[in-house]
């Protein structure tokens, strides 16, 4: 699962950074300012690249709209939980074949959080991807979906997968993760000339071999009535990481 997630970075390092594996400018009409924890569960906007302008970044609502729930949203949200898609069953599940098959992007992120389980207790983990240049962790993409709710609103989920050797240490109940997409096959994700079976291998081989670290974060994130979009919440609440 994947149902927090951070994208720290002002828009222009975002643009800069991406130049070397894909060339996208955000969308004029973008609201987005760089946050340090979105919870899925308030539907905010995700950053996505979708398959109709792959050179464009665009909010979109976490929490894909299918088309047969278009007239009624909120309805269909407060009944279905679609933040994530399992990416094994795409093209099996009702809310989410459609966008399968020629509605793919790519979803923006520089970490996300996961539950960790130690004595009955799920302890929350930020993840993210450090680098030389950015020991603080790079911008990464996400597997997605999207779909548009109208004509100036999208909606989007981001795939999961099973767990590599890391993540089952870190996701240790579930051991699954979110689908974060190797550079090397962003423009394949975005081709609009896949097959079902191509598009498949490419979530069967996709996967980024970059190393992730994790730690453990402050148990605020599972809170309520806390603003945990501040900087605190991704400090490690001892001195290492565990991972």
């Amino acid at each position: 699962m994947c149902y927090s997630t951070a994208l720290r970075k002002e828009r222009e390092k975002i643009e800069k950074e991406l130049r070397k594996q894909i060339t996208v400018k955000f969308d004029s009409n973008s609201t987005f300012k760089p946050y340090y924890h979105l919870n899925g569960f308030t539907h905010g906007n995700l950053q996505i690249i979708p398959m109709k302008d792959s050179r464009t970044i665009y909010d979109a609502s976490w929490g894909i709209i299918p088309d047969w729930a278009l007239h009624d949203p909120e309805t269909f949200r407060k009944k279905s939980n679609t933040l994530n898609a399992r990416s094994e069953s795409i093209f099996d599940k009702a809310s989410f074949k459609n966008s399968a098959e020629d509605k793919r992007c790519l979803i923006l992120a520089d970490g996300f959080y996961e539950p960790h389980h130690y004595n009955g207790k799920a302890i929350p983990y930020f993840c993210y991807q450090p680098s030389e240049a950015n020991p603080e962790g790079d911008v990464f993409l996400f597997a997605g979906l999207y779909n548009e709710i109208d004509d100036h609103t999208l909606s989007a989920t981001i795939l999961t997968t099973e767990a590599n050797e890391f993540f089952m240490e870190v996701h240790n109940k579930g051991k699954r993760m979110p689908l974060v997409l190797d550079s090397n096959y962003y423009e394949d994700w975005l081709d609009d000339g896949l097959s079902i079976a191509e598009v498949n291998e490419l979530i069967a081989i996709g996967i980024t071999h970059k190393p992730f670290k994790a730690h453990p974060v402050s148990h605020d994130l599972y809170k309520r009535n806390i603003d945990t979009n501040k900087p605190y919440i991704i400090k490690p609440v001892q001195k290492d990481t565990l991972f």
